[in-house]
């Protein structure tokens, strides 16, 4: 038995159900915005590609979600498997957020990630860009917190 701190099904190999349900807790988690439950994801090297931020272990991983969350309000998330191997898993994704002066961003993202047996993520590799939108161009309308499963999902919506 796995401590459950160091244990996170579905673990590899991954199959194409299985991916799509750690897609989506993934997105679960991150729309949470609660950063010490979402660091629990990753391993304790973890090792991250954020932009053109560097981000080395567990603890630097949710210093970096807890600086995120803190500057992008509003934030609601939408992740998408793109495709899979036994323990890596590519997703696309559209996240809308809300900056301090009101603004209201789209941000378009591709990732890459790497599983160890326990289903830690070990790697992860994220391309992100911002959109500027108005707030009539806001597609992601459900309360804060995990999306609804009736909510579309990027394909749905044309993104």
């Amino acid at each position: 038995m796995h401590a459950l701190d160091e244990y996170r099904p579905p673990v590899p190999p991954f199959t194409e159900s299985s991916a799509v349900k750690k897609v989506r807790l993934a997105e679960d988690g991150w729309n949470s915005r609660n950063a010490d439950k979402v660091a629990m994801a990753y391993s304790l090297n973890t090792s991250w590609r954020n932009r053109a931020e560097f981000i080395k272990g567990r603890d630097e991983a949710r210093a970096f979600l807890q600086r995120k969350w803190n500057k992008e309000i509003n934030y609601r998330l939408i992740k998408e498997l793109w495709a899979y191997t036994d323990n890596r898993i590519a997703v696309r994704y559209a996240y809308e957020w809300q900056d301090d002066s009101g603004s209201w961003f789209r941000s378009y993202g591709n990732e890459n990630w790497e599983f160890n047996e326990e289903g830690l993520m070990i790697n992860r590799f994220a391309s992100i860009n911002d959109l500027l939108i108005m707030a009539s161009e806001r597609m992601f309308h459900w309360p804060l917190g995990i999306r609804p499963e009736e909510h579309p999902g990027l394909s749905a919506l044309g993104l």
